[in-house]
């Protein structure tokens, strides 16, 4: 093996082997760049780029970086964040639990059929998988519990609804996906929103069916009359999320905004919404810049990185040495694209999906794009696939944002048997979209006909 792909294997399995010391990733990403860089001017390696190893070199790690900075797109990132941190202190989440639970609480899983209702709409105006998880916990969990609903099922329903704020538009790891691909965000918003669809009524029709044959693992609540009064709460409850999905899906979808435009659209409108409620005062909007500069520069921070961990990378040739292997593979080209999930289904047991998405989608996409297959399709499907990081040990967030506001007596291997069940799910819902690719593709066309 030549001595730059030698290190360019080097480099990739010491980020892999660094990120269990629980040491900032944004800095061992960075860090391994300039090792990396400094050991090729050692053994004079030359870099697989245009240029030679001198200054220039430099120069070019610091423009592409500068590029990031600068790039539009990006702006939407605290745009969004913004947004799902003003709902979820707005109070909305609440109302709709009341009102979802007086429709659906009498019947056998309603109550947990309620949680991924409100989660499907959470996750179309939040895109924050701290913020819906948690939310999702302190509004629905002692509720289930409560009713008596066994504890691995009510917690692996929280789990993995608060997941699909990542997935559902606007999500910001779609606009990252994006930017890495050079790829329309507004393709993948519109991409993504069947398969999220998907995924929410998959995980309905398991609860509702562990309902109906194991009906003490998920009673019905007390039978609440629904009358004229309920049915109006309900709308009431509906009409501001609606209301934020349609301006920030909406006006992309009829193309009366950028993707940049409607978060700052869908901005304007949770700020709207918040002061219409009077949940609107300094404390609250103290917290919710300060949370919201927090995430961003977390994100920033590990794209930077990221940025330079992946150029040098790709200096050594770690790209063509990926492509080759995988085009390598004794596998017709379907073959090959169900490894690349496999491969990224692993690696989201140790990896977060900012890690993936940044280093791991850009290397696979060539092999993808030379195979022939629909770049929106496959960045979807690799999208789905990392939704599931969130619900795998040991590096599965959601497992312990659940677990830091989960009531006295949830322990981990409680929420690790009910999150099973799901993960399950996951991966049936990714086989259909595998073998139904008009789920992903359907949407943007429409848009461009």
């Amino acid at each position: 093996m030549p001595a730059n792909e030698t290190l360019a294997v080097l480099m990739f399995f010491s980020f892999i082997a660094l990120v269990f010391t629980g040491f900032p990733v944004a800095w061992i990403l960075g860090g391994l760049a300039v090792i990396f860089s400094a050991l090729a001017v050692v053994l004079q390696v030359d870099f697989a780029l245009p240029i030679g190893m001198d200054w220039n070199y430099t120069s070019l790690t610091v423009d592409r970086i500068w590029n990031v900075m600068e790039n539009w797109v990006m702006v939407a990132l605290p745009m969004f964040i913004f947004m799902g941190l003003l709902l979820d202190r707005s109070g909305i989440a609440n109302q709709l639990m009341t009102s979802f639970a007086r429709l659906f609480g009498s019947v056998r899983g309603g109550l947990a059929v309620t949680v991924t209702l409100i989660g499907l709409l959470l996750a179309a105006t939040t895109g924050i998988i701290g913020a819906s998880v948690v939310l999702l916990a302190l509004l629905g969990l002692p509720v289930m519990l409560q009713q008596g609903y066994d504890k691995s099922l009510a917690t692996g329903t929280v789990t993995a609804v608060g997941t699909l704020g990542i997935l559902i538009p606007p999500s910001i790891m779609l606009v990252l996906m994006a930017d890495r691909m050079a790829m329309s965000v507004g393709d993948l918003f519109l991409g993504a929103v069947f398969p999220g669809i998907l995924l929410g009524g998959l995980y309905i029709t398991y609860i509702l069916t562990v309902g109906f044959f194991r009906p003490g693992v998920a009673p019905a609540a007390p039978r609440e009359t629904f009358d004229l009064q309920a049915a109006w709460d309900l709308f009431k409850a509906i009409l501001p999320p609606a209301f934020l999905i349609l301006a920030v899906l909406g006006s992309i979808f009829f193309g009366l905004a950028t993707p940049t435009e409607a978060a700052g659209v869908g901005a304007a409108g949770a700020l709207l919404l918040a002061v219409i409620k009077r949940q609107m005062n300094r404390r609250v909007m103290t917290e919710v810049l300060q949370e919201t500069t927090r995430t961003t520069a977390f994100i920033f921070a590990v794209l930077l990185g990221a940025t330079a961990f992946s150029l040098v990378l790709r200096g050594l040739g770690g790209d063509e040495l990926i492509e080759g292997v995988l085009l390598g593979l004794p596998f017709e080209p379907t073959g090959i694209i169900i490894c690349i999930l496999i491969a990224t289904f692993i690696l989201g047991f140790f990896l977060d999906w900012i890690e993936l998405t940044l280093i791991v989608l850009p290397l696979v996409s060539p092999v993808v794009a030379n195979l022939g297959f629909d770049p929106v399709w496959f960045t979807v499907l690799f999208a789905v696939c990392l939704q599931t990081s969130f619900l795998t040990p040991p590096v599965g967030f959601a497992i312990f944002y659940l677990k830091g506001v989960a009531p006295d007596g949830i322990e981990v291997t409680t929420i690790y048997r009910g999150v099973v069940p799901f993960i399950i799910l996951q991966l049936v819902g990714m086989l259909i979209i595998f073998n139904w690719d008009g789920i992903v593709t359907w949407l943007p066309a429409q848009a461009y006909s």
